[in-house]
């Protein structure tokens, strides 16, 4: 991974010439849907029952 501070220094550079658009606009893609996917995957079995491990003869 690059040193923060080059990092930091081409987000300097690109805000002088367009400002924060592109960089602001993808990190708030990327953190949706981060996000939408997060709960995805939690939620993806939330209220079922998983009885394959029981014996039905009760």
């Amino acid at each position: 991974m690059p040193n923060p501070s080059v990092l930091l220094a081409a987000a300097a550079e690109t805000s002088k010439n367009d400002g924060p658009g592109w960089i602001l606009r993808t990190v708030l893609i990327v953190g949706i849907l981060g996000a939408v996917f997060l709960a995805w995957v939690l939620l993806r079995n939330y209220g079922k029952d998983d009885h394959s491990d029981r014996d039905d003869r009760d």
